[in-house]
Order: structure tokens, then sequence, then C-alpha cells
């Protein structure tokens, strides 16, 4: 099992945490919500549990939930600017399909 980041994503967090001055990396989730089923989590974590899973990719430290894995395995987390639009999108191999708005996934 693996989770990834682009070199764009990694630099994006580590300019963040360095500018927040504290942290481990991030927290890479999904919840159940939105009209295809699941939806992603991402948020800064200062503390790691201990059931959790850590990543390593790039000096970032990329923190997951046990429920969480299963369905983000594979995953390569990404970050983009297009024109006036920037954020980090979400390359995941086993979504299977997305709402139009690009908010919600189904596995």
């Amino acid at each position: 099992m693996a989770i990834t980041m682009t070199q764009a994503a990694a630099d994006h967090v580590n300019n963040y945490l360095t500018n927040r001055g504290h942290g481990e990396g991030v927290r890479l989730g999904v919840r159940t919500t939105g009209c295809s089923g699941m939806a992603y989590i991402l948020e800064f974590v200062d503390q790691i549990a201990a059931e959790d899973e850590v990543f390593d990719t790039l000096g970032v430290k990329i923190v997951i939930d046990p429920k969480s894995l299963l369905y983000l395995d594979g995953t390569e987390l990404d970050y983009a600017k297009e024109g006036l639009n920037e954020g980090f999108q979400f390359n995941n191999p086993n979504a299977k399909g997305e709402c139009g708005c690009g908010e919600s996934f189904n596995v």
C-alpha cells in the first residue's frame, strides 16, 4: 500500500508548514458525503495517532487512518494552478466515478 505526491504538492505543503511554524505533515482521508458518496479530507497534522499509517514522500509525511487507506491506496496527491484556480488534485486509481462538481467520488 502506498500514497505518493508530486513535487508541486510537496513544495506547497512544505512552504505552508514552514510559514505555519509547526506540524508533522498532512492528513489525507475520506468521509461519506456528497452526491457520489465519498469526499476527500485534507488537513494539516500536528500529532500522529498510533493507528495512523504514515507515508514519507519527498520529505513530507502523509498521514492516513486505516479505514481511509482502503479507498486511497495508490493515490497520488498533486497541486496545480490553472488560470485563477489552484488547489490539490487527487489521482485515485480506486475512484470509479465523480460527481459533476468534482467534490465527491465513488468506488
